[in-house]
């Protein structure tokens, strides 16, 4: 019996045994734990032996001095049971003998009996008395006395005192009986123990007990999202990959990260570690404690926008087949494609444009023209298809995307973010990440370890990230790490994502309603977070940085103009550059802003006096000139009050040479 005992809840233990969830797998009843007889309250065994069979110890399973009893009174118009619990036992265990709403025919009777003889002559009384405790029912769908115990009472079977134990024999012969008449069935039973509460005292407290049920004392809940990923079965304990203390660190980061964003309309995050390389999930924590805003959602599975974080993916494919190098220069200045349903014009987080700019440093700064740049050069499809390569599912057409694809316009989940950026930490292998332990499952090689091995240390370059983020921003962690951060469309989500040697970090904050945040980036919203768990791990070891594959090659590389600072970088074999210099096209005299053909629209909304249209310039000029006449600002950024119409913008030099030219037209009319 004890054996083929199955509790209704499901153990998750984690990776060293320790029980991280209890989680309900049978809705048919509420079983817990078999209890030992020893372990069981003495109050309560001899209470129960008290009211249902009080000759237990010295009947062989039937007591007939019951029997007659019950039969004489049973002449008398009374009714008398005189089950002992042998017969009650037998009950349990065989369906056919348990009593029927219209009550027990005769057969079941004698079949009651010739079952208890069986089971007295097999059985010692000790265990006949801890086999009944664990299958009767209780109350409702409490059954056996550990379920009672904890789930009624809200105390363990062998703390249960003298008024807990006459509730609970009370119970048992109509476990669904009303408080009343428990009460007065508790008061009869009373009346013949000593040590017994007064039966005000005893009444009060079943109304109190079977009326506003205790609460059960707390179970482990690191985990809540597991059960419905791991599916276990009733009974079962099943060990997890997760750590327990890593897991309980994780929730209170996201708890005080989400506290520090108060006021900022920011109420959900998620986060999960990965051991980079068995895959093994260390932490999975997909809401907060309290449920946030939405209490069933699992953030670390639930598709969103990935922001900036696929850009690492971008450009390591550009890299791998030889497109661009970490020292290319791509074009950080106004942009606008035909996409045939109207102009995609990307703009960059800041709305300003740093002209040319390495791919080393447009990474780190996670600068957006820049990347819908790359993203012309290798195609939409061919990028779709690496980041399904990746493991993100993207099942749409790359033309569904667009060229926003490059910044984070598809939905991917939390954990396939962080597991590709796990290919990236283990040199491009990509493999599926498991919940339980063991050894990483198979998988492919998606990038090449040279590009694979670029884009991580681009990714972990403090110096290229400074121009944006600053030398002092919670992207610095004390050991070799390489990050990136993300923010989608009006701040709904916010993503930092990392790896260090050992391990991969990525971390979600938004609100699972898709409500936007107020002024919350990723630097700002996910990026602590993620600096604090990864600071806790680095605690525990080192992070070395990785060795250069075979196939890399490092160069002193000096720009021309000097654009960026001269500086050692690395690339692979074959695409070696030592001087890289800016084509004239781009760093002669030209008009940035606006671009030819460029249609603006005046805002009915707002006043004339509010709106302007920002007139740029790269290289060296004098002079704007409009519609033939001169401007009298130098040719720096002008702010132009738009006025309806076409018109003709010139870039001049000092002596009014015209250098360069562009119409667009504005329409609408002023407010």
């Amino acid at each position: 019996m004890r054996a083929a005992h199955r509790s209704s809840e499901a153990y998750l233990l984690d990776r060293h045994g320790e029980l991280i969830q209890i989680s309900r797998s049978d809705f048919q009843q509420r079983r817990l734990d078999w209890v030992p007889l020893e372990a069981i309250s003495p109050a309560l065994l001899d209470t129960l032996l008290l009211a249902e069979d009080r000759q237990f110890y010295s009947h062989g399973g039937v007591d007939w001095s019951a029997m007659a009893g019950a039969l004489r009174d049973s002449t008398l118009g009374e009714r008398r049971g005189a089950s002992t619990l042998t017969m009650q036992l037998a009950g349990l265990l065989d369906p056919a003998l348990r009593t029927g709403s219209g009550g027990r025919s005769l057969g079941q009777k004698f079949g009651q009996m010739r079952a208890a003889w069986r089971i007295e002559a097999g059985w010692q009384k000790s265990q006949i008395l801890e086999a009944y405790l664990n299958l009767a029912t209780f109350r409702g769908e409490q059954q056996g006395v550990d379920a009672a115990a904890r789930l009624l009472l809200g105390r363990a079977p062998h703390a249960l005192d003298r008024r807990d134990s006459l509730l609970l024999v009370s119970l048992l012969p109509a476990p669904n009986a009303s408080a009343r008449q428990v009460g007065e069935r508790a008061c009869r039973l009373a009346a013949r123990i000593a040590d017994a509460p007064t039966c005000p005292v005893l009444r009060a407290y079943i109304d109190a007990v079977l009326t506003t049920p205790r609460q059960p004392p707390p179970t482990p809940a690191l985990a809540p999202e597991l059960p419905v990923l791991l599916k276990p079965v009733a009974g079962q304990r099943l060990q997890t990959s997760l750590d327990a203390s890593l897991q309980r660190l994780v929730r209170t980061v996201l708890r005080e990260q989400i506290g520090a964003l108060t006021g900022r309309n920011v109420r959900d995050g998620a986060a999960v570690v990965l051991d980079n390389q068995s895959g093994e999930v260390l932490a999975w924590v997909g809401r907060r404690d309290d449920g946030g805003s939405a209490r069933f959602v699992d953030a670390v599975m639930a598709p969103r926008q990935a922001g900036s974080t696929l850009k690492p993916l971008l450009y390591g494919q550009a890299i791998e087949r030889r497109l661009l190098t970490a020292a290319s220069l791509l074009d950080d200045s106004p942009l606008s494609i035909d996409t045939g349903a109207g102009a995609y014009t990307p703009q960059n987080y800041d709305h300003l444009f740093r002209g040319p700019v390495s791919v080393r440093r447009a990474l780190a700064s996670s600068l957006n023209i820049p990347a819908v740049r790359t993203a012309q050069l290798l195609g939409l499809e061919p990028f779709r298809q690496q980041l399904q390569a990746f493991g993100l599912n993207l099942p749409a057409p790359a033309a569904h995307y667009g060229y926003g694809l490059a910044l984070g316009a598809a939905e991917v989940s939390l954990i396939d973010l962080a597991n590709a950026y796990r290919a990236l930490a283990r040199a491009g292998h990509w493999s599926p990440y498991r919940l339980t332990p063991g050894a990483a499952l198979a998988g492919r090689t998606v990038l090449s370890p040279q590009a694979s091995w670029i884009v991580a240390d681009m990714l972990a370059d403090r110096a290229a990230r400074a121009p944006a983020f600053g030398l002092d921003n919670p992207l610095g962690v004390p050991g070799w790490a390489a990050v990136k951060t993300g923010t989608s469309k009006d701040m709904r989500d916010n993503w930092a994502v990392g790896f260090s040697e050992r391990h991969t970090v990525a971390v979600w904050i938004g609100n699972a309603d898709g409500e936007p945040m107020w002024d919350v980036s990723g630097v700002s919203g996910a990026a602590p977070a993620w600096h604090s768990i990864m600071t806790a791990l680095l605690a525990s070891g080192p992070s070395a940085p990785p060795a250069p594959p075979p196939g890399l090659s490092e160069r002193t590389v000096q720009f021309v103009p000097a654009l960026e600072p001269s500086r050692r970088e690395w690339f692979i074999a074959g695409t070696e550059l030592e001087q890289v210099e800016l084509a004239a096209a781009l760093h002669g005299p030209a008009i940035v802003y606006p671009t030819h053909g460029t249609m603006l629209a005046l805002d009915p909304d707002i006043p004339a006096e509010r709106q302007r249209v920002v007139f740029r310039a790269s290289g060296i000029a004098a002079r704007w000139r409009l519609d033939g006449q001169l401007l009298t600002a130098p040719a720096g950024p002008y702010f132009w009050a738009p006025t309806p119409g076409r018109h003709v913008l010139a870039l001049c030099d000092a002596s009014g040479r015209e250098l360069a030219r562009v119409a667009f037209e504005v329409r609408g009319r002023p407010a």
